[in-house]
């Protein structure tokens, strides 16, 4: 039998379709620290999140009115007493941004443990895209401070998610999990239905719809009529109830397979979507009151938005947080049916 000899291609090859697993010492071990950063970044952005869901919260966008310094300073370099006892709009603000500037610098750090440790191609590209998420999501809070605009301020808020649903796939596809998963599915392999892909597919569209509508609520444009308004709500509303009608029989197909690591997730996206929708109602309420039916109907009078206190800000911001926790969720989830699916595939050939 001819054995061709290893080349620094064919080995990528592959290890990007994933054709043997890892042994002791090998490419999940080599990426230890690629996925140590990895997992930094998810805990990082996701309180990034919160911070810039406080920023929106409070109208404290344009505390600071110059970017990238802060007030003529350096970013680094802003006084320390100045931030802490300063206005708390000025607080989250920069505070904001020195929490940006900190995810950029692990991004930078995960491409070069990335090179250096020699891991697979597809992750390297994995790890120079996050890094290009994050500059584009800092150059777009840029240009909404530069520019006073609230359409960059809903961009930017609906691109932070995906760069967190990215630093959550880097963090599973670099885990010593997802290399021997391999092992699992040669000892007890069980495929699943192409329809069950496109029910995973679904969590992911629909989590996103709901954040870019969710975001043209919190950001509403000064031409938008409440006839507008009120359908924008009545689709977030609908797809909340679809999304969570969903994620129940997204768990059921996945369990099947008998990995853990498939359903557990897809358990925790029925307890966020649950969470969510609570949350959801909460917000509705501090923002505009205790609906009734004859309020709900017209419109016509229009929406009453109240002064929120520290708890009420609390509920809102922690919506905002929990649907991109949806979001990467349903990503995750993805990403191992996928995997799933192609191993069984190669298994039965």
């Amino acid at each position: 039998m001819n054995q061709t000899p290893p080349t620094e291609t064919s080995a990528d090859d592959l290890q990007t379709a994933g054709d043997a697993a890892p042994p002791s010492g090998g490419p999940a071990a080599d990426s230890r620290w690629l996925h140590r950063l990895s997992l930094l970044s998810v805990l990082l952005v996701w309180p990034l999140i919160w911070v810039g869901g406080l920023v929106t919260t409070y109208d404290a966008g344009m505390a600071v009115p110059d970017w990238p310094g802060t007030y003529g300073y350096n970013l680094f370099l802003y006084p320390l007493s100045t931030w802490l006892y300063g206005p708390f709009d000025l607080f989250i603000e920069h505070g904001h941004r020195l929490l940006g500037a900190v995810v950029g610098l692990v991004a930078i750090g995960m491409v070069v443990a990335a090179v250096v440790e020699r891991s697979r191609r597809w992750v390297r590209w994995l790890t120079v895209g996050i890094l290009l998420a994050v500059i584009s999501q800092g150059v777009l809070g840029g240009i909404r401070v530069l520019l006073g605009d609230r359409t960059f301020a809903m961009i930017h808020g609906c691109f932070g998610p995906l760069v967190f649903a990215l630093c959550c796939i880097a963090a599973v596809v670099t885990s010593r999990t997802w290399w021997q998963r391999r092992r699992a599915v040669s000892a007890t392999p069980k495929p699943l239905a192409n329809w069950v892909v496109v029910v995973a597919v679904l969590p992911v569209l629909l989590s996103y719809l709901q954040l870019v509508l969710g975001a043209q609520l919190r950001h509403v444009q000064p031409a938008t009529t409440p006839r507008t308004f009120t359908l924008i709500v009545a689709v977030h509303i609908v797809t909340a109830c679809v999304l969570w009608l969903l994620t129940p029989i997204l768990f059921v197909l996945v369990r099947r397979c008998g990995d853990l690591t498939l359903s557990r997730p897809a358990g925790w996206l029925i307890l966020f979507v649950g969470t969510q929708i609570l949350l959801g109602t909460g917000s509705w309420i501090v923002n505009y009151g205790w609906p009734s039916v004859l309020d709900f109907l017209p419109f016509g009078e229009g929406f009453l938005v109240r002064s929120k206190g520290f708890l009420d800000s609390i509920i809102v911001t922690a919506h905002v947080a929990v649907g991109s926790l949806i979001l990467a969720t349903s990503a995750v989830v993805l990403v191992q049916t996928l995997r799933q699916k192609y191993l069984v595939a190669h298994e039965s050939n």
